[in-house]
């Protein structure tokens, strides 16, 4: 029998005098006739994609190292940019290999080339092996200048061999047929272009959105199979966009039979005489909540007093959150479920809770002029609000009044006196809040002055009808009434942290670590675009002059979420590794149990430490690994609840823009240009905070444009014309890609 070329190859590669060698090479030293150069190609490319054979410098090829370096298999997680239609990919290692010999000089995931990710889609785990490819004689570390590289230096790089577990099943996408031909066509740009459809069609028509499951992927030159499982309707129907997003995002639309049934065997008020006895009765004082004004779980609710003592003055805040862990006990049927939610979801139209309605919205929601069972932080501050003292106590309380942020921010505005007009009750409350405001506004300024970022800027987001139609939109400032609660939930849940801390007990922290240097200084480079100067940005006190120098300026919010893209971001952790954001060495999550499993796993740490030096009895806590595990994946929870939230909400502002942009003779917008790039002006809408698109082509005069990458701008014949970073615009909406959330827009002169 001849011998196929593969086994060809792997004889020939694996001689003792076998030197590196090109593709022409090799044909050369085999004698391959120019008729069989194609299947031999073939054989040599199936042999790299299985990790037996490696590519390395000037594309010669030679055999996988064998035993603990290079080339030896991994196992873990492989992840697509959305958009890269190469399928270039990202290889996670499982936290079991972290420690392998060849993984220790490398930080972050490992790059996977398109051609190398075999059959493999976004969230499967994977099987690779690790090769080591020549860097590029140019790499640009900072938008703008390119810095040289020797041929001398390397990088790893992975390649799929084995797909072992698929991360999801379930498409998202459009439905199309031709002839006796059904295609599915995903939604997701991370997946494959498109999906081979066998089976039942349910009776879909072409550009209906639908619901797939994928069947197999045998080869990556042949698209994927998958049988139809539902199909959600038209693409404008009442509802289908959100739909999209939530099958597309594997969120859940119901709770178990288990957990409805655990839930409602829950009291419907809080009854229990000798519960309440146990517990530090706040019902007599002055506690009051702050929240959203569509919000129906209240997780927290505070208290205010100033004191004058031998020792000094001060203040006394007490915070006041949800004992959702009273209710809700290690292992039960809520607990897991609520685990493996992770977290509630607020998307455009509805929220997708952690903790069913009963809980959520009734007997844990701090409801006025009912009574609540609370896990509260009571600090103690001097006269320049230095903490002094904290103490964690079981209480309950009965709530005066439920504030919207409007409402707070319009009583804190009356003067003294004119608040004294108020009725008795709306009076004191009145004077409380002024109270708890100037603790609040010494908190944020100790907090800046440790270096904290000032990150925070207005929401925008639409208003719907019944029907789920964008209607209007509303803009949400970050004022004072914001400020006030963030600093007291701040302050909050750095006491619980120092706590859990210094006890040495197994806790979950909300961890910020430092950032790239080389991705701070993009952000300068991106600042300096804008005309700011800038000075090291590596240190913190630089940061935050630019951060203060843009403050008010229409680019403020563009540049702010450049920042944010330049830091790392912000996850669960069984370490206590500080928060560079908030500049706090201690940190964690304590205030919203009712939303965040991470809050309720605090809520049982703490309590355990309490009653351990009271000698009371517990609830058992995870150990260190385990909390380690729940970290892990309340973060990836935490990631695709803010994806889907993000997706839900640019979706229905885009669909204000189309509606009300083509009123009378079509509208115009406002804008600042917030990036140049060779392909046009990217702009950023002043009161929409939408981005989109001019187009070279699209620029007024048919003139010929370049792009002067030096200066971010574009410049027109005879530099007649400029657009350039932190030019004001005002343009008009001329195409949409809904299903990408790709706008266009032209200028108006």
């Amino acid at each position: 029998m001849t011998p196929s070329f593969t086994e060809i190859l792997r004889q020939h590669v694996n001689r003792a005098d076998y030197r590196p060698s090109t593709k022409s090479e090799l044909a050369r030293e085999l004698g391959i006739d120019s008729r069989d150069r194609a299947a031999f190609r073939q054989a040599l490319k199936q042999m790299e994609e299985s990790g037996e054979l490696v590519c390395g410098k000037r594309s010669r090829y030679a055999p996988a190292p064998k035993g603990g370096g290079p080339g030896e298999k991994l196992t873990g997680t492989i992840f697509f940019p959305a958009g890269d239609k190469r399928r270039h990919g990202f290889f996670r290692p499982d936290p079991d290999q972290l420690e392998r010999p060849e993984l220790r000089e490398v930080e972050g995931d490992l790059f996977v080339p398109g051609r190398f990710t075999a059959t493999a889609m976004h969230g499967d785990r994977v099987a690779v092996k690790l090769t080591r490819k020549p860097a590029p004689k140019w790499h640009r570390h900072v938008k703008g200048r390119r810095d040289r590289i020797t041929d001398d230096d390397e990088s790893l790089e992975a390649r799929v061999i084995e797909v072992i577990e698929r991360g999801a099943r379930r498409i998202v996408g459009t439905f199309r047929q031709h002839g006796r031909y059904a295609h599915l066509f995903p939604d997701h740009p991370s997946l494959p272009s498109t999906f081979n459809l066998e089976g039942d069609l349910l009776g879909a028509r072409s550009g209906d959105k639908v619901i797939g499951e994928l069947i197999a992927w045998e080869s990556p030159h042949l698209p994927p199979k998958a049988r139809l499982t539902e199909v959600l309707g038209r693409p404008g129907a009442p509802g289908v966009d959100i739909l999209a997003v939530i099958h597309r995002y594997g969120l859940p639309l119901e709770f178990p039979k288990a957990v409805r049934e655990e839930a409602e065997e829950l009291p419907d008020a809080v009854d229990d005489a000798e519960e309440i006895a146990r517990r530090e009765d706040w019902r007599d004082r002055e506690v009051f909540t702050i929240d959203p004004e569509d919000a129906k779980d209240f997780d927290d609710a505070i208290f205010v007093h100033e004191f004058h003592s031998d020792e000094g003055a001060g203040w006394e805040l007490a915070v006041h959150i949800a004992d959702v862990s009273h209710y809700v006990k290690p292992g039960s049927a809520l607990d897991k479920e609520a685990k493996k939610r992770g977290n509630s979801v607020y998307l455009a139209d509805r929220v997708i809770p952690m903790l069913p309605e009963k809980l959520s919205n009734g007997l844990c929601s701090l409801k006025p002029e009912v009574d609540r069972l609370t896990h509260a932080v009571v600090m103690r501050f001097d006269a320049e609000a230095r903490q002094t003292s904290a103490r964690f106590v079981s209480a309950v309380i009965r709530s005066r009044r439920r504030f919207t942020y409007e409402e707070a921010i319009a009583r804190m505005n009356l003067t003294r006196g004119e608040i004294d007009h108020l009725d008795p009750l709306e009076a004191s409350l009145g004077h409380h809040l002024k109270r708890a405001w100037e603790l609040a506004r010494r908190l944020r300024e100790r907090r800046f002055q440790a270096g904290a970022l000032d990150l925070d800027f207005p929401e925008v987001r639409a208003v719907l009808d019944e029907k789920g139609r964008a209607i209007d939109v509303k803009r949400s400032e970050y004022d004072e009434s914001h400020q006030l609660i963030e600093e007291f939930m701040l302050a909050a849940n750095e006491a619980v942290a120092r706590e859990t801390k210094n006890a040495q007990v197994p806790s979950v922290y909300r961890v910020h670590e430092d950032p790239d240097p080389d991705k701070l200084m993009e952000f300068s480079f991106q600042a300096g675009g804008y005309g700011y100067r800038t000075g090291d940005v590596t240190i913190r006190a630089e940061l935050q002059k630019v951060l203060r120098a843009i403050r008010g300026k229409p680019e403020e919010h563009a540049l702010k979420i450049a920042l944010l893209k330049s830091l790392k971001r912000a996850h669960y952790s069984a370490e206590p590794l500080g928060h560079y954001g908030l500049a706090k060495l201690n940190y964690t999550h304590f205030t919203s149990p009712i939303r965040r499993y991470a809050d309720l796993v605090i809520h049982r740490v703490l309590r355990r430490l309490c009653a351990s030096r009271t000698g009371e009895s517990a609830d058992p806590t995870p150990n260190q690994g385990r909390l380690a595990e729940i970290a892990k994946h309340i973060s990836e929870t935490e990631r695709v609840a803010a994806d889907a939230e993000q997706e839900t909400r640019q979706m229905k502002l885009i669909e204000y823009l189309v509606r009300v942009s083509g009123e009378g003779e079509g509208r115009t917008f406002e804008g600042v240009v917030y990036d140049v790039r060779p392909i046009g002006a990217f702009v950023e809408l002043t009161d929409l905070l939408i981005k989109g698109l001019i187009r070279k082509d699209d620029l007024p005069g048919g003139d010929h444009y370049r792009f002067d990458s030096a200066r971010n701008r574009l410049v027109g014949r005879y530099g007649k014309f400029q657009l350039a970073v932190g030019h004001k615009v005002r343009v008009r909406v001329v195409r949409v890609d809904r299903s990408r959330g790709f706008i266009d827009f032209r200028l108006e002169q």
